[in-house]
């Protein structure tokens, strides 16, 4: 019985982190997909031939969004 706490307490502990890095996980992609889509606007407004706007945004938003990730997972 004494064995029940410990248990309770390791599914919480495990739940926690279960909801603190599936949060990184969508932060990553929302960041990724409003870079992506901001450059594909830009693009779009200007009618690029080469999006490159779109490709430079989409690096930004890579980087950061892993500079997010580092620094959320420090802490």
């Amino acid at each position: 019985m004494n064995s029940e706490p410990n248990n309770l307490d390791d599914e919480k502990a495990s739940m926690k982190n279960y909801a603190r890095y599936s949060s990184i996980a969508f932060q990553l992609v929302a960041i990724i997909g409003v870079f992506a889509f901001a450059g594909y606007k830009i693009d779009q407004h200007y009618q690029h031939k080469v999006q490159w706007v779109t490709a430079i945004f989409c690096v930004a938003g890579v980087c950061l969004s892993i500079y997010q990730t580092v620094r959320q997972l420090r802490s």
